[in-house]
């Protein structure tokens, strides 16, 4: 299970490193790292996922290289053995993208798991938060990218022809469709050839937190023949919400680790 409840983190705060991924549209006008020096989870640390991403290209939250990604997780202080537990207080969920970047570059999966609900649960259920910055000592974190985890654009067009994996897109019917312009600019509208769509917010409630699996498996049973497959890849709009349904599908495949098509719409919908 990748999830865990507000109430056990509650209690477990003095064993485990805690990360908020916060991230927000641009649309929303939101500084992620403000708020969090206002008011956070105790002893969590604020990862950047504009800045942890890759360097030099024109896409957004590109993964970063191995090299890139062993520092920034060295100094965050975290070891490879760390159970690590990530939240966010955004309506996009950007803590699933955290979570899917310490999976790609091989930190064990059952070590790294999302708050359910997030920073908006944990501060409706009055629980304690403060502004103080914890300073963490350094490791020499190792990283082991599973590369079979990313698809490049290459990749994508080639399935369309030999369909040797599902894709499913995160973003809503109405730009999944091309009814509606893209937010960001120099992009079709539209969507990958052959691929389906489940907006990432149908598979959440109105708290934020995630659907039971039974509802999740209702919500895949229509896009998928087989819901046990390992063979499905996400893609969204700039690789962020794409993680969201990776980890929904998680819940319900517990062999499935997350394949998602890092440039997203925002390499593919390139006018």
């Amino acid at each position: 299970m990748s999830l865990v409840e507000t109430d056990w983190l509650e209690k477990n705060f003095d064993y485990v490193k805690i990360i908020d991924c916060s991230w927000h549209m641009p649309l929303t006008k939101r500084d992620g790292f403000e708020e969090y020096k206002k008011r956070h989870i105790p002893n969590s640390i604020f990862f950047d996922l504009d800045k942890n991403s890759k360097i030099g290209t024109d896409l957004p939250h590109m993964l970063a290289s191995a090299e890139e990604w062993k520092k920034i997780v060295s100094e965050m202080g975290i070891n490879n053995n760390d159970q690590i537990i990530i939240y966010d207080n955004s309506d996009v969920i950007s803590s699933c993208r955290c979570w899917y970047n310490f999976i790609y570059f091989g930190h064990k999966p059952e070590l790294v798991k999302i708050l359910n609900g997030g920073f908006k649960k944990w501060s409706k259920e009055n629980k304690v938060t403060n502004n103080k910055i914890s300073q963490f000592k350094k490791t020499d974190y190792k990283v082991n990218e599973i590369k079979s985890l990313v698809k490049n654009k290459k990749q994508i067009d080639e399935n369309i022809i030999k369909k040797k994996f599902s894709v499913i897109d995160a973003r809503s019917i109405e730009r999944f469709n091309g009814n509606v312009k893209e937010p960001r600019k120099g992009l079709r509208s539209g969507n990958i050839k052959n691929s389906s769509c489940i907006p990432f917010n149908q598979l959440l409630n109105d708290d934020k937190t995630f659907k039971t699996k039974n509802e999740i498996i209702k919500i895949f049973n229509k896009n998928l023949e087989n819901i046990n497959s390992d063979s499905v890849v996400f893609s969204c709009g700039s690789g962020v919400t794409a993680c969201v349904l990776a980890l929904a599908y998680s819940l319900i495949n517990d062999k499935y680790l997350p394949i998602i098509y890092d440039g997203s719409w925002a390499e593919y919908g390139k006018i």
